[in-house]
């Protein structure tokens, strides 16, 4: 079992930058690859990023490549969004989500979600 809580959400200018943080809830964070994924009304959920257990391999949706920063401390059982450059676009819930996995690969595994945290970008 693992229970995941997003932070970090809130609004933003356009050309601003946000960091989401997930606090993680076992004793086996190594064990689970983790990931953010974001949902906008109108659209199905979608991955953003996602990391396996050591940091090592790391997926990055073509939107956000170059802005967006996944990194994980093991220690501390977190994960972080660092997003930079932001765009109106990026408006959306995100989530945490986690999948007792190695690979951060095959995003139809991921099975474990945090409640979501809105981050909106104005122009």
């Amino acid at each position: 079992q693992i229970q995941l809580v997003e932070s970090g959400g809130g609004s933003v200018q356009a050309g601003g930058s946000r960091r989401l943080s997930c606090t993680a809830s076992t004793p086996f964070f190594v064990d689970y690859a983790m990931g953010w994924f974001r949902q906008v009304p109108g659209q199905e959920r979608e991955p953003v990023a996602t990391v396996n257990w050591s940091g090592g391999r790391i997926y990055y949706t073509d939107p956000v490549k170059g802005r967006f920063t996944i990194s994980r401390d093991n220690p501390k059982n977190m994960v972080y969004l660092q997003m930079t450059s932001l765009k109106p676009e990026d408006t959306a819930v995100y989530y945490c989500a986690a999948k007792r996995t190695k690979s951060p690969y095959f995003i139809t595994e991921y099975d474990y979600w945090g409640q979501g945290t809105q981050v909106t970008v104005s122009s």
